[in-house]
């Protein structure tokens, strides 16, 4: 079983004006200790300031990763708010810093109002959304590409920065972006970083096959074995091995441990994404937990340094 866990920093803000980067640093080394696979970092710009969070999630991430050592971070950023060379760059910078934990969480679903702070007042259609964000993640994945693994020489004696020929221009001219490439950050030490992909209607499905490593999934345990199979069906058709993908259900912090247990064994699912406020994190910890291991769920420690190899995906550096 994969188990993640989105913390939801924000729900605390409107509680407490005491929240600190030390208390959030406590729930991450908190959630390492346990082993799950990784962390969820949300980030949103809600109406209300009482909800929203006292930190920009990438910049929390950096932080996070000088005080953990294996677990998985990731952090929530958007489409709309940053630029693809920058948020490419941000990742790929993020980590090297956490030494191949880092991830990227896109949602496929435009935030109401958004949108306005980036001098787009209408937003965008439902349709030139889902579009652009698909050549917005065709252009990160690109430029994650960009230096081939021993691309960079670093040769004083020779003169030689790098090697031309393991350097990968994108040149990209598509119908929302220009970007020429390539990244002046050096390939990442897990290949590239993980993208978990989010908030998915049917017409995005295609998109989320082709591009992600994790894929989140709402909804009802009843139609769930369908739709992870359809999931993986189309991973498939995209010419990608079934299990490059990692499929996650959402649920709640108090989810019965049973339901845990029969999705599972009924394959609905490669593991569960458990969205909580930091202060439940001890109940899951010391309740859910430990039946999970007592039944054989949840595997003991982790499998490497990278989070490709906690998620047993390709690329994990140290597989």
């Amino acid at each position: 079983m994969h188990l993640t866990v989105s913390l939801n920093i924000s729900s605390m803000a409107g509680q407490t004006s005491a929240l600190t980067f030390r208390d959030v640093a406590g729930f991450v080394r908190q959630a390492e200790a346990a082993g799950l696979d990784m962390i969820i970092l949300e980030d949103s710009a809600p109406d209300a300031p009482a909800s929203s969070s006292p930190f920009e999630a990438t910049t929390l991430l950096a932080a996070l990763a000088t005080v953990t050592t294996r677990i998985g971070l990731v952090a929530a950023a958007s489409t709309v708010a940053h630029q693809p060379y920058n948020l490419a760059r941000r990742f790929a910078s993020l980590d090297s810093i956490s030494h191949g934990r880092a991830g990227w969480h896109a949602t496929m679903a435009q935030a109401p109002r958004e949108a306005a702070n980036f001098s787009r007042p209408d937003g965008f259609s439902n349709d030139d959304f889902r579009r652009r964000t698909e050549e917005y993640i065709e252009i990160v994945h690109g430029l994650w590409q960009g230096w081939d693994a021993d691309a960079l020489l670093f040769d004083k004696s020779g003169g030689r920065f790098h090697d031309p020929a393991k350097m990968h221009l994108l040149d990209h001219k598509g119908e929302f972006f220009s970007v020429r490439g390539p990244l002046n950050v050096a390939r990442s030490p897990q290949d590239q970083p993980v993208l978990v992909l989010s908030v998915l209607s049917e017409a995005d499905m295609d998109i989320a096959a082709r591009t992600a490593d994790v894929i989140l999934l709402d909804g009802s345990a009843e139609d769930a074995r369908a739709r992870h199979d359809d999931l993986k069906r189309r991973v498939a058709v995209c010419g990608r091995e079934p299990g490059s993908v990692k499929v996650l259900l959402n649920v709640g912090v108090d989810t019965d441990v049973d339901r845990l247990d029969t999705s599972l064994r009924s394959q609905d699912c490669d593991g569960f994404n458990i969205t909580m406020p930091p202060p439940a994190l001890d109940d899951f910890v010391g309740r859910v937990l430990p039946e999970l291991r007592r039944r054989g769920l949840l595997r003991d420690g982790y499998r490497g340094t990278t989070l490709r190899s906690h998620l047993g995906l390709a690329g994990g550096g140290d597989q």
